[in-house]
């Protein structure tokens, strides 16, 4: 063999050589699966297909179940702020000063030319203060592992956050609105990205096209005036989720995506096909649903996109939703908000009588034929879908019963990605219950809520504290599912046993678990 020969093969033999160690380090980097959360807004279990809805079909929701695991027993919140607040931060809401919630409607005064981006982000990093260092966030867990961070959609924190908050709990990207009021509309003028305002092309509205809630003919034709609604938001925030897969799709990376779907009030810009010729919705109640039908669509194309870019295989997608069902319409004769039952026109009490869909008009039956909504401690207002799938890794077409919140999200991820969190966190990780594998339970979960704090067992018990008028309620839900029949008399001993851990949870006072509002924040509470 001749030199110039020799050298070649050595050459030869060094390129191959250096691909395979590359080949090796990619493929290190690879084992690290991408993580999706897809976080619905107010959407109650029940307007899904997978969980009975008979009037919307949302086959590609229905499908992330069918690939993986749907969970029975699992909880979000009562309310947007908190639910997000639990998420990210992996404690629960009942708690005393764990968190500070901004009020909303700040950002509103950029577009009347009242206050500067500046200003106003000063203003809330004022109020929120200095975040302890040791403090952990979701989007740490992962950027510590490695990961790429991204959220997309509606903002994360309290009902109004900054460049700077964003940044601490970890975002390496983030491209959507940094308050709730704006998100009440679904045309904004401008959304953020990256600490920097984007103006949106052809949205002109300061309200950001937020419409009315209850249906007069007047309410219609403002909805379809589209004057100053060119782009809407969901379809922004579907192209910047695309870039930042396919951006991404050499590294690991976790993205957050909490939609506005199908929160109200309703705005669409196009009836969906499904229910044009359907008389048995209303023109409203057509548009609601076509809101649930596009968040299912949106669902199909990230997953399509994962497919097409090979990485599929490696990639969680978590479905779930922040909190129950909430109802963004009314109509004469039809259903009516504040919710009351339309054979009597009584309001409910949240004591003795209860919103159920039938009494109050819900021809969706939103919240799967449980008590309650959005606000309320009835399961109707906090029990949530939640769907996982990885392909395999997680038997597909299964059901968990176990007990898990939302709370628990963290550590689940700090499982999955081997991060150590801080043992003050109330989650606990139930990745070993979407491998097929034996892990530790909660023997409780516990949330806040409008009406008082409740606690809901292992076993099934719950017990909830109507705070007005200082009662107790106790419930088991595996024979129960509408909490219909209170078994607090005859069963004093195990209701004291909840009660005392409850109190506990509620660092010694079931106040902190009653969520009083802020006069600053009523204006988003009433919208």
């Amino acid at each position: 063999m001749g030199f110039r020969n020799s050298i070649g093969l050595f050459t030869a033999i060094l390129i191959i050589a250096g691909c395979s160690e590359a080949k090796k380090e990619k493929g290190v980097v690879s084992t690290k699966p991408n993580v999706i959360l897809i976080y619905a807004d107010d959407l109650g279990r029940g307007l899904l297909s997978v969980e009975g809805q008979r009037i919307i079909k949302t086959p590609n929701i229905d499908g992330l179940a069918s690939e993986g695991m749907r969970f029975e027993n699992a909880y979000g919140a009562m309310f947007c702020a908190p639910a997000r607040a639990s998420l990210i931060t992996g404690y629960h809401d009942a708690q005393k000063d764990r968190w500070k919630i901004t009020a909303g409607g700040l950002y509103l005064n950029i577009s009347r030319g009242t206050m500067d981006q500046e200003e106003i982000e000063q203003k809330l990093n004022d109020q929120l203060g200095e975040i302890p260092e040791d403090e952990v966030f979701l989007a740490e867990v992962f950027k510590s592992s490695g990961y790429v961070t991204g959220e997309v959609g509606k903002l994360e924190w309290g009902f109004s956050t900054t460049d700077k908050q964003m940044k601490r709990h970890g975002w390496d990207y983030y491209y959507g609105y940094l308050d709730h009021v704006r998100c009440h509309g679904f045309y904004p003028p401008f959304l953020f990205e990256n600490g920097n305002l984007i103006n949106i092309e052809g949205n002109t509205l300061a309200n950001c096209g937020k419409t009315m809630e209850k249906e007069t003919e007047k309410a219609y034709e403002e909805r379809w005036n589209m004057e100053g609604k060119t782009n809407y938001s969901q379809d922004l925030f579907l192209e910047k989720i695309l870039t930042f897969i396919r951006g991404n799709k050499d590294k690991p990376f976790f993205l957050y995506h909490p939609t506005q779907l199908p929160h109200g009030p309703v705005a669409i810009p196009k009836v969906h096909e499904d229910f044009v010729n359907d008389d048995r919705l209303t023109q409203i109640e057509k548009e609601y649903a076509s809101m649930v039908k596009m968040l299912d669509d949106h669902v199909g194309i990230i997953m399509n996109e994962l497919k097409t870019l090979g990485i599929d295989d490696n990639t969680m997608v978590v479905f779930t939703s922040d909190n129950g069902h909430e109802i963004y319409y009314s109509k004469e004769g039809r259903i009516l908000k504040p919710v009351r039952n339309m054979k009597t026109g009584e309001f409910f009490d949240d004591l003795n009588t209860k919103y159920y869909s039938e009494l109050a008009g819900d021809v969706f039956d939103g919240n799967d034929g449980m008590a309650g909504i959005k606000r309320s401690n009835w399961e109707g207002g906090v029990r949530v879908p939640l769907i996982a799938r990885w392909p395999g890794k997680i038997k597909p077409g299964t059901t968990s019963d176990a007990l898990v919140s939302n709370y628990d999200f963290m550590a689940t991820m700090a499982d999955l990605v081997d991060f150590d969190i801080p043992e003050s966190k109330d989650g606990v990780s139930y990745l070993p219950e979407l491998l097929g594998e034996k892990g530790q339970e909660h023997d409780y979960v516990v949330y806040s809520s409008f009406l008082g704090p409740a606690i809901v067992s292992k076993e099934g018990w719950k017990l909830r504290y109507f705070a007005a008028d200082d009662i107790f309620q106790l419930y088991y839900l595996p024979d129960d599912y509408r909490e219909e029949k209170n078994l607090y008399e005859g069963n004093e001993e195990k209701a004291e046993k909840l009660k005392k851990i409850l109190i506990e949870e509620c660092d010694g006072d079931l106040n902190n678990g009653w969520f009083k509002v802020r006069s600053s924040i009523l204006p988003y509470i009433r919208s």
